[in-house]
């Protein structure tokens, strides 16, 4: 967890925000699924 919070920090996202994106998008996808887009230096938050 402490990793996924400093790549967020460290590509300019909030680490709050990310979570939840990433909490809400990731029961969405099936098994195996592609989690690229996810990534924190694929993301844009708005």
């Amino acid at each position: 967890l402490y990793s996924i919070i400093e790549t967020a920090k460290a590509n300019g996202l909030i680490p709050y925000d990310y979570l939840v994106r990433l909490f809400e998008e990731l029961p969405r996808r099936k098994e195996n699924d592609d989690v690229d887009d996810l990534l924190p230096w694929n993301i844009k938050l708005t």
